[in-house]
């Protein structure tokens, strides 16, 4: 298994913050097909304030590029992203891979 850590920034509105959350709450479930069909077999986002941290769990051969190109021609995929980009800072039109910053590991207890 492959892990990736990942930050997005929303904007600072307490009530698109509320929306967006609430929006994970009904995530269409062809995107939870999408994101299953390119090898990620776990996902999970946390919020502070504004900020995003999100963890993603992959098969060990998830190619980060490649699957995520493939992840973005998926049904709804595209209109997903351009719906969730209303909450989040990123440039118009950026996909999912290249909205969300990966992280580097600074520090593991058991490494």
């Amino acid at each position: 298994m492959k892990r990736y850590c990942q930050t997005l920034d929303l904007y600072n509105d307490p009530q698109l913050i509320s929306a967006y959350v609430e929006e994970h709450k009904h995530v269409w479930s062809e995107i939870k097909d999408g994101i299953r069909e390119v090898g990620i077999t776990n996902m999970e986002i946390y919020i502070y304030d504004n900020r995003l941290f999100m963890i993603v769990e992959t098969v060990d051969n998830f190619d980060w590029e490649k699957d995520f190109e493939r992840l973005a021609t998926l049904p709804r995929q595209a209109e997903w992203e351009t719906y969730m980009s209303k909450y989040q800072v990123s440039q118009p039109g950026q996909a999912s891979h290249e909205k969300w910053k990966l992280m580097d590991k600074i520090f593991g207890l058991n490494d």
